[in-house]
C-alpha cells in the first residue's frame, strides 16, 4: 500500500525564480504570491521573480519565500488528488509542513516565519555566524572537535544530522572556520560552507527563541489534521501545544533529519514528495534508504510527472 509524505526544504534551497513558473501557469497558485505580499507588506513576489539572490538569501526573506513556494506546490498536489499521510520539513520547512497539515494558516505561516527570520537576524546579524556541511566523519568525533573549539571561546556545534556521513555545523564565523580546518584534519572528507545568513540551530539562537515563543503565543495553532514529524526529536506530533514548544526548541537545537526520515519509514511511508526548489531532501532520503521512492516537485514539468505517476499508486 502506498503511503505518502510531503517533505519541505529549508534555507539554502532558495533560488531566484523558484515557483514563478508554477504561479504563472495557474491562477490559484499566483494567489499564494499575492497573499504573501499582502501579509508581509512588501513585494516578496518581486524578490522571488527578480532577486537579487543575496537579498533573497537573507533569512527574513528566504523563510517566507520558501514557505510560499512549498505551500503552493503542496496545494497543487492536494488539488490533483494526492493527499499526504504525513508531513515533515527541514528546519524552516517544518513550518511549511505545519501549513500543509492544517496547524497554521498560510497567512499566519508567512507572517511567523518572517518574524522568526527577523528575530534570528537580531540575535546574530548576517555575516557574524556561519554554517558548513561536514562529510564523511563520525558524529561522536565531530562533536568532540566542536566541543573543544567552543571551549576555546569560538562557539560551534552540530546543527543538522542529515544522513549517514553528513552533519551540518553552526556557530560564529570564526568557530565554523576553525572547525572546518580541524574536522578535515580529523578525517572529514569535505567541509562545505552553506549559503545561509546565520548560525541556525545553535545556542546563539536562544535569544531569538524567547522572542519566537511570544510571537507564537499570538498565533492561532490548530491540532494537525495530518501528522507531522518534529525536527527536535523525530516524533509524530498532532497536538498544537506540543508543536508550539517544539518550534521554540527547534531554533537552538539540532535538526534530526535522518531520524525523522527513519520515523516516516517506520510509519510505512513508501513515497516522499519534496515540495520546493531543488532536490536536497530527495538526495538525503535516498542516502538514508535507497529503496524509498523520492519525487521532487519544483516546476510544472515535475508536478505533472508526479500527478501522472500517482495514478498507478494503490
Amino acid at each position: 500500500m502506498t503511503k505518502v509524505a510531503f517533505i519541505f526544504p529549508g534555507q539554502g534551497s532558495q533560488a531566484v525564480g523558484m515557483g514563478t513558473e508554477l504561479a504563472a501557469t495557474y491562477a490559484d497558485s499566483k494567489q499564494f504570491f499575492k497573499q504573501a505580499d499582502e501579509v508581509l507588506g512588501f513585494q516578496l513576489s518581486q524578490l522571488l521573480t527578480e532577486g537579487p539572490q543575496a537579498e533573497l538569501t537573507l533569512t527574513y526573506n528566504a523563510q517566507p519565500a520558501l514557505l510560499t513556494v512549498g505551500s503552493m506546490i503542496a496545494a497543487r498536489l492536494v488539488e490533483a488528488g494526492i493527499t499526504p499521510d504525513y508531513t515533515a520539513g527541514h528546519s524552516l520547512g517544518e513550518y511549511t509542513a505545519l501549513v500543509a497539515s492544517g496547524v497554521l494558516t498560510f497567512a499566519d505561516g508567512v507572517s511567523i516565519v518572517h518574524q522568526r527570520g527577523l528575530f534570528m537576524n537580531e540575535a546574530v546579524p548576517a555575516g557574524e555566524g556561519a554554517m558548513a556541511a561536514i562529510l564523511g566523519l563520525d558524529g561522536d568525533k565531530l562533536k568532540a572537535v566542536t566541543d573543544a573549539i567552543t571551549a576555546e571561546g569560538f562557539a560551534v556545534q552540530p546543527a543538522n544530522l542529515n544522513c549517514p556521513g553528513q552533519i551540518v555545523i553552526s556557530g560564529t564565523k570564526a568557530g565554523v572556520e576553525k572547525a572546518c580546518v580541524a574536522l578535515k584534519e580529523a578525517g572529514a572528507k569535505r567541509a562545505i560552507p552553506l549559503d545561509v545568513s546565520g548560525p541556525f540551530h545553535s545556542s546563539l539562537m536562544e535569544p531569538a527563541a524567547q522572542k519566537l515563543r511570544a510571537a507564537l503565543d499570538e498565533v492561532t495553532m490548530s491540532d494537525a489534521t495530518i501528522p507531522v514529524i518534529a525536527n527536535v526529536n523525530a516524533s509524530v506530533v498532532t497536538h498544537s501545544n506540543d508543536i508550539k514548544g517544539f518550534l521554540v526548541e527547534q531554533l537552538y537545537s539540532p535538526v534530526l533529519w535522518e531520524d525523522s526520515v527513519r520515523t516516516l519509514l517506520e510509519q510505512g511511508v513508501t513515497h516522499f514528495i519534496e515540495c520546493g526548489p531543488g532536490k536536497v531532501l530527495s538526495g538525503l532520503v535516498k542516502k538514508i534508504d535507497r529503496s524509498a521512492t523520492v519525487l521532487p516537485v519544483y516546476d510544472e514539468e515535475t508536478l505533472q510527472a508526479v500527478i501522472e505517476a500517482s495514478k498507478g499508486w494503490s
